[in-house]
């Protein structure tokens, strides 16, 4: 991979990466509001428990994103982390923070009920 293909990488995950900071930033819709209305109630859950999903997906994929700039820094991206085949070109313009080959993906999919990215095994196994 070229400086300049590296460089345009790096560039969209730092837009990413602020873009994903910036929206962590707005926690107002986890506040347990109370109401003596029993909808209110309800709504006001639903809402919160749609934020909480929304701050846990968004923390995943700034986790991902921080990864793949360290792989940069490293000279380690674009190359998978299980088989360390080359990750296909288009796969990295599809999603940059990817640490793994389409192949991987699959099989890291079917082997498990729930996905795991690269980085969330690595913060697991680091603790």
């Amino acid at each position: 991979m070229t400086k300049i293909e590296l460089n345009k990488f790096r560039n969209g995950l730092k837009n990413k990466q602020a873009e994903l900071e910036d929206g962590n930033r707005s926690r107002d819709a986890l506040a347990i509001e109370t109401s003596p209305d029993e909808l209110d109630r309800i709504q006001n859950s639903q809402e919160r428990d749609l934020a909480i999903g929304t701050l846990d997906r968004d923390s995943r994929l700034l986790r991902e994103v921080q990864a793949a700039l360290s792989r940069i820094d490293a000279g380690s991206f674009g190359v998978c982390l299980d088989c360390e085949a080359d990750i296909s070109g288009k796969r990295l313009a599809a999603v940059p923070w990817t640490a793994l080959c389409i192949a991987c993906r699959e099989a890291a999919d079917s082997t498990t009920g729930q996905p795991w990215s690269v980085a969330e095994e690595l913060l697991v196994t680091a603790n």
